[in-house]
Parts: structure tokens; sequence; C-alpha cells
């Protein structure tokens, strides 16, 4: 996306918004692509909406505009995925607060986590030798319990039966 679609697009989502929510609600719309924010996939483009700051807590006012416009970011977000595919995600925030602030983050559309391509966000941690040994630990204590849990169930002694007469036929062919 080039430097003028970037911003006809930010012209745009502010004046919806601005529609939608009344003046004075954003401040202004951002248009991030891969390259400008860590957590942006290549291909991918995230449309960033900061909020007047309502009061003190920033947290707040981003709790107070999500209750209070939730109708109209659920259209939003259906309008956007509609005609402008291309995005990925739509964040609210307030102005940054030395680096740190609270944000909204939201896929475009209705969520579905069974579809091909759906939103997945990235996650990524540096591990030293000790922490990967805990979390290899952890991981190997959780399946071990899962599977349990799994046996008792009479659902597995039926697959399991099923199973075999699988087998049985398998042999039979």
């Amino acid at each position: 996306m080039d430097q003028e679609d970037k911003e006809q697009l930010k012209r745009a989502a502010e004046d919806l918004l601005n529609r939608r929510l009344g003046e004075g609600v954003v401040q202004r719309a951002e248009v991030l692509q891969y390259g400008e924010e860590p957590v942006i996939e290549p291909g991918q483009v995230i449309v960033r909406v900061i909020l007047n700051p309502t009061d003190e807590d920033p947290h707040e006012t981003i709790e107070a505009f999500e209750r209070a416009h939730q109708d109209t970011i659920t259209e939003l977000r259906a309008r956007i995925a509609q005609n402008m595919p291309f995005i990925g995600r739509l964040q609210f925030t307030v102005p940054s607060e030395e680096g740190k602030r609270p944000v909204i983050t939201m896929p475009i559309g209705p969520p579905d986590r069974t579809a091909i391509g759906r939103n997945l966000t990235p996650v990524m941690a540096r591990l030293d030798p000790k922490d990967l040994e805990t979390l290899d630990a952890l991981i190997t204590d959780g399946v071990r319990w899962a599977l349990a849990r799994i046996r008792e169930r009479p659902a597995y002694t039926q697959l399991r039966e099923h199973i075999g007469k699988i087998g049985e036929l398998k042999t039979q062919f």
C-alpha cells in the first residue's frame, strides 16, 4: 500500500468514525502495515484509532468507549471486512503516555476460529535453558494429565473398540 492509499484510507476512517461516534471522540486514525509495528505480519494492515481521553485513567477511557459504542464497533468491523478485506485488525487506544497505553485490538469481520488464514497473533518468548526446561516439564505434565482424563471417559473405550474393528476390517482386505 503506497502513502497516498494510506492517507486516503486514514481520512475515510476518521470521517466514518466521526460521523458514527460523534465529533470529538476520535483524535485521529493511523493506518499501519508490515514493518511499522512488530505485531503486523506481511500483507496485513491495521487501522489504529486514537481516542480523545475522557478520564484521568486511560484504562477507564478505553473501557467506557467500548461499552458505549459496542454496536458501532461491531458495525464498523463488518463494513471494513466487506469493503476493505486487506485490513486485518482494528485497534482502539488513547494517546501514548510514556510508551505505555491500553489497547483494544480486534480482528475485522466475525470471529471464525476455523477459517483458513484467520487472524492469529504471533507470540515469541526468549527463554534461557532453565526456563525452557521448566516449560518442557509443564507441557509434559499437562499432556500426561489430559491423556489420563481422556482414558477415564467411556467414549475413549468406545473409540478403542471402533479402532480395533477397523483394524480387523483392514486385515480382511
